[in-house]
């Protein structure tokens, strides 16, 4: 015991003695420290003043981005890759006529390209830059500033929680593969009559006018981690766009991507006219079995899609990706039945049909509403669209040769008016932030917050309506919209790309 206790005590007097040391060198550095910062002052003020801002600026390290959320981010942009080549472009590769399956492949393959060059080069700037509250600026033309080959830095990009960023050239990535495939989707309605020169000309006018404003006016703002105090929230709402200022939510692209997408369909089903023959030859899909490939891939890729556009690997994200599960399946099942209501069976293509209309509608709500209020935003949106395909499509009168508008534009529009109901949290849903100064999370009255989304769809339909009208009949101006009738009757396969699908 003695022999312990000496030690103890050697080892206590070691130990006081090294602290000893320890604090007359950290008084020593504060001494010398202290001299300095005296003689610079006294013989330089400015540079003393801006070495403590320098001293402040490092004592509050800049948030560094979470490998887990950057990890997600860069998953999520491969699915929607896949979402969009080979998914969509089988989905719809199967649904057109053998003759013409090469030419639609080709159009969804090119245009997801040709997006992606404009996006790097313009488009991001304009949708997600501080401009004004219709559309950003070009101070991120080319990309620059995203980032610095001299020091090796990269800009940093918000999301949806205070101090937690991404790499911005992640979130440029991302949001690419929602530009490219939204002008995918518009292939669809005027399938097998359309020139491909028409096709690209029109996707650089309609992308540039009708894309880029509209992601910037529902997804652009300042980011969390501007909202220091109260008295900058208003100056930093203004920056924000038109319908993010209103208070329309989107999660992942109800407004931006489907009805956006579906209105340019529809109005250009009108102006380019029906397909030779139709209503009055048989125009079956030739390969459903390629239809039901490109449906599960679409399906696959779109958890990436929805649960990506949190942003973060965490909660939301969670949320996101379980409703898109759900309401998905919901979705298919209400297909099915109204098909079985309807014709007597359910279909092979109406099943396909019924789970991208159930991607469809869960899109904006996708991390807006609580489980319950996915499965239900899912089964009626199965519903609404079998009429969109069929009822609604024969009021319209237009052949809308894939059913854009009646799969995509009635599903958006469903799901980005439920996202209104069933965000409230007394229906299970999570809310909203009420308050990005402290993060509150509240929720708005049902019937406000409807008529917010209702306002948000109405402005997507008119302007996409308009500016695709006007892009439509520059084309035809300038190089025609349509081919003429006997490529058209051989097909566009061999007609416009001298490819088969199919070599016997």
């Amino acid at each position: 015991m003695k022999k312990l206790l000496s030690i103890l005590a050697v080892g206590l007097a070691l130990l006081g003695s090294v602290d000893l040391a320890l604090a007359q060198d950290a008084a020593s550095a504060a001494a010398a420290a202290s001299d300095a910062v005296a003689t610079a002052a006294a013989a330089a003020p400015a540079e003393a003043a801006s070495a403590a801002a320098d001293a402040a600026s490092a004592a509050v390290a800049a948030p560094v981005p979470n490998k887990g959320d950057v990890s997600w981010m860069l998953v999520s942009t491969l699915l929607v890759i896949m979402m969009s080549i080979p998914g969509l472009a089988l989905f719809y590769g199967g649904l057109v006529r053998s003759k013409n399956m090469l030419s639609v492949l080709m159009q969804v393959f090119v245009t997801f390209s040709l997006i992606t060059v404009l996006w790097v080069v313009y488009g991001y700037s304009l949708a997600f830059t501080e401009g004004n509250q219709f559309i950003g600026s070009f101070d991120r033309l080319f990309l620059k500033g995203i980032f610095d080959p001299a020091t090796g830095a990269f800009a940093m990009g918000a999301t949806f929680s205070k101090g937690v960023v991404i790499p911005e050239i992640v979130f440029v990535a991302f949001q690419a593969t929602f530009a490219a495939i939204t002008c995918g989707l518009i292939v669809g309605a005027f399938a097998e009559r359309v020139k491909f020169s028409a096709v690209l000309l029109f996707m650089v006018l309609w992308f540039t006018f009708s894309y880029t404003p509209i992601a910037h006016m529902v997804w652009y703002w300042m980011g969390p981690d501007a909202y220091t105090g109260p008295e900058v929230v208003d100056a930093m709402n203004a920056k924000a766009g038109l319908l993010w200022q209103w208070g329309a939510l989107d999660f992942a692209g109800g407004t931006v991507v489907h009805i956006n997408a579906a209105v340019a369909g529809l109005v250009g089903a009108y102006m380019i006219g029906k397909r030779i023959g139709y209503g009055k030859e048989a125009m079956a899909p030739h390969n459903l079995t390629m239809t039901m490939v490109g449906a599960s891939l679409l399906w696959v890729g779109w958890f990436g899609f929805n649960a990506g556009s949190a942003l973060e690997a965490g909660n939301s994200a969670a949320l996101a990706f379980l409703n898109t599960f759900s309401a998905t399946a919901a979705a298919v099942l209400a297909w099915c039945v109204g098909e079985a209501l309807i014709k007597g069976k359910a279909s092979m293509l109406g099943a396909a049909s019924g789970a991208v209309a159930g991607l469809v509608a869960i899109t904006p709500a996708a991390g807006n509403v609580g489980i319950v209020g996915g499965l239900v935003i899912g089964f009626i949106a199965g519903f609404a669209c079998l009429w969109g395909v069929t009822g609604l499509k024969k009021i319209l009168g237009a052949d809308d040769s894939l059913d854009v508008f009646g799969v995509h534009g009635v599903g958006g529009i469903i799901g980005a008016l439920l996202t209104g109901v069933f965000n409230n949290q007394a229906l299970g849903g999570p809310g909203l932030v009420t308050d990005w100064v402290t993060a509150t999370v509240g929720s708005n009255d049902i019937l406000t917050q409807l008529l917010i989304q209702a306002k948000a769809v109405g402005v997507t339909i008119v302007w996409s309506a308009a500016v695709a009208f006007v892009s439509y009949w520059v084309v035809d101006k300038v190089i025609g919209l349509r081919v003429p009738e006997e490529e058209e009757r051989e097909g566009l396969d061999i007609t416009s790309h001298g490819e088969t699908a199919y070599n016997k």
